[in-house]
């Protein structure tokens, strides 16, 4: 046999050794158990299957087409509030009605190096998250009432660096960056961003979760601050993920800030519960121990809260694959989450109903999520927005996630959309961002009346510690036993 031939064929079996080899691994993890037992209170958690390659399950994005729109709940009704955005993240509704919304992506240079990032990097372009950051915030304005943005102006700054989080406080508009948060004089209706923003607090940037959001207390007073992890587990090292996977409180009268909860891997979303006060939040979980782990969850976050990323996952479940040791006593602290909404599922978004929303009764009490989709399970699941309800004291209830918009996948498993984020217009819709789709939704139910205002449980001081006596007088006690003589 001529030597060329040999060549080819060795070649030709080497293309085939690599072909069955990638085939066996895009083939990955399918999942074992069924979707709905990983939501609730109560999840199913199977032994981890570990993973050195990840299950990969990719919806190719195509866009929406015209007409079409997502698949609505029974007795709701979506349309286009806006369209041909440019990668739509999160949503602020001013005092006014104008909506703004960050235009935005990752930040250049996030991702790890090696194989890790390559993969990142491949993952992102083929779920359509690949561009470069538009780095703006546009402000989309109904000004004729028909639930259509008819007018929309895109606000630029040189300072905007993969905005995320936005509050309007006291005449600033405060912005979370992936590396600060930066606020800017503004007024509803402003149009522009001009100048120089002043610096409030610095933030650790990029990393796989480059994503930062805010929200203010109710009084104003607090600013909270998520902000994720820069890899799955800490694969880096557990310095390089120094104040990563936390919540942050800013104190604006005393002008500090400090880590107000941990062990968060990538929160997102964050509300404050109108009938309890409770700041909740939605987390997405770590990767890579098979399609039926870890539930990502929402949760409520009390102050010195910690859900033990990255060694504990669900409060007494060890990640070993972490190579950083463990604090002592940790398990004895780390809290469990509230509600589980599903193995990978990618929750972003997060709005408590509230008076005043116009979706209808059977939606009066609860949450609305935002699932941006899986990329690492198989089959496919989130691409959706549901609905969490609660009980009249402010407790989630056991039962599974109510769907509200589905449809972001067409019938071949390709994105139409994936949505990100949720918020109530000021006319009581419920409006959905959709990144991969250039849209923001609204959702209504015809005919409904805006929902009654939710009375917040009534909350009771502790009493006031009491005070010791300045003197004391000591007597003997003739009749203790102590003083009677022996027999």
């Amino acid at each position: 046999m001529k030597t060329s031939h040999k060549v080819l064929i060795g070649l030709g079996a080497g293309i085939l050794v690599a072909g069955g080899g990638i085939a066996w691994l895009l083939q990955g993890d399918p999942a074992q158990v069924p979707f709905v037992q990983t939501t609730g209170p109560h999840p199913k958690l199977t032994d981890p299957r570990p993973q050195s390659f990840p299950t990969i399950g990719i919806a190719k994005p195509v866009g929406w087409q015209a007409g079409e729109v997502p698949q609505a709940a029974p007795g709701l009704v979506v349309t286009r509030f806006a369209a041909g955005l440019d990668h739509p993240r999160t949503l602020t509704v001013l005092p006014n009605g104008d909506v703004l919304a960050a235009q935005t992506n990752a930040p250049a240079g996030s991702f790890q190096g090696g194989l890790s990032g390559l993969i990142a990097r491949y993952l992102f372009r083929a779920a359509g998250a690949g561009d470069p950051s538009p780095d703006t915030i546009v402000v989309l304005r109904d000004s004729k009432g028909t639930g259509t943005a008819d007018q929309r102006f895109v606000m630029t700054n040189p300072a905007l660096h993969s905005p995320f989080g936005m509050v309007l406080r006291d005449g600033r508009l405060y912005v979370a960056n992936t590396d600060a948060v930066v606020s800017w004089p503004f007024q509803p209706g402003q149009t522009t961003l001009p100048g120089k923003p002043d610096k409030l607090m610095d933030l650790a940037g990029g990393g796989n979760h480059w994503a930062r959001n805010l929200v203010l207390s109710a009084d104003g007073a607090k600013l909270y601050v998520a902000v994720g992890s820069s890899t799955n587990i800490a694969d880096d090292g557990i310095e390089h993920e120094k104040d990563r996977a936390a919540i942050f409180e800013y104190d604006f009268t005393r002008h500090t800030s400090r880590q107000y909860a941990g062990g968060m891997r990538n929160t997102n979303g964050m509300d404050f519960n109108p009938r309890s006060g409770e700041l909740w939040a939605v987390v997405n979980e770590r990767d890579m121990l098979g399609s039926d782990l870890v539930p990502d969850y929402l949760t409520n976050v009390p102050l010195g809260a910690n859900y033990g990323w990255p060694w504990l996952y669900w409060k007494k479940f060890p990640d070993w694959r972490v190579q950083a040791p463990m604090p002592s006593d940790m398990v004895d602290y780390v809290r469990k989450p509230e509600y589980a909404m599903g193995v990978h599922v990618a929750p972003l978004g997060l709005a408590f109903a509230r008076g005043g929303h116009v979706l209808g009764d059977r939606f009066a009490n609860g949450a609305f999520v935002a699932n941006h989709g899986s990329w690492n399970r198989q089959p496919l699941v989130g691409y959706d927005v549901v609905f969490v309800g609660f009980d009249d004291r402010g407790n989630v209830l056991p039962a599974p996630p109510q769907p509200v918009l589905t449809g972001f996948l067409d019938a071949r498993g390709q994105a139409r959309g994936r949505p990100v984020w949720v918020t109530f217009a000021r006319d009581g819709a419920l409006l959905v961002s959709d990144d991969v789709g250039g849209m923001v939704w609204r959702v209504t139910a015809p005919g409904a009346k805006p929902a009654a205002p939710i009375v917040p449980i009534a909350s009771r001081e502790a009493p006031p510690i009491g005070t010791m006596p300045q003197h004391f007088t000591i007597r003997k006690d003739n009749d203790s036993a102590l003083n009677q003589p022996k027999p």
